[in-house]
């Protein structure tokens, strides 16, 4: 994917894009996938619940693909995902989480973005997202 800042090449999204969070929960819920989190955002994740981290990191995330994801529930959500109360780590989130929707897969073509705005209530809708904000979102995670 081009540079979304590169002013010789802009993207097709260069005027922006509009995305705001419903906390529907689509994004934490439904089939199995990966949430892929750091060491640094599992610490995190430690300080906030109170926990050590020796506990959590077994407790809420597993090896996979030479990296470590979230745990799901046996229904396929997130482990941090409550259907009544919504993201229980919002504030400390993977960077995973943080940037949605903006991802390479989202974004490479208009397609692409019609196909997450049909998926996602929150994305085409509400704040205009500057395309400089969606450069440094892309930059947070590679999937």
């Amino acid at each position: 994917m081009n540079d979304p800042t590169d002013a010789h090449n802009p993207p097709w999204y260069a005027g922006g894009l509009r995305f705001t969070c419903t906390q529907c929960g689509d994004c934490c819920t439904g089939a199995p996938g990966f949430v892929w989190v750091t060491a640094e955002e599992l610490n995190a994740i430690a300080a906030y619940l109170g926990e050590p981290i020796a506990e959590v990191q077994p407790l809420y995330s597993r090896p996979a693909r030479g990296r470590r994801t979230l745990r799901e529930k046996t229904n396929g959500d997130c482990i941090f995902y409550d259907r009544t109360k919504g993201c229980t780590i919002y504030p400390v989130r993977p960077a995973q989480c943080r940037s949605w929707p903006f991802w390479d897969s989202n974004l490479a073509t208009p397609e692409d973005w019609e196909r997450t705005c049909a998926q996602c209530p929150g994305s085409g809708q509400g704040e205009l997202i500057p395309v400089e904000e969606i450069s440094r979102r892309l930059k947070l995670i590679r999937l």
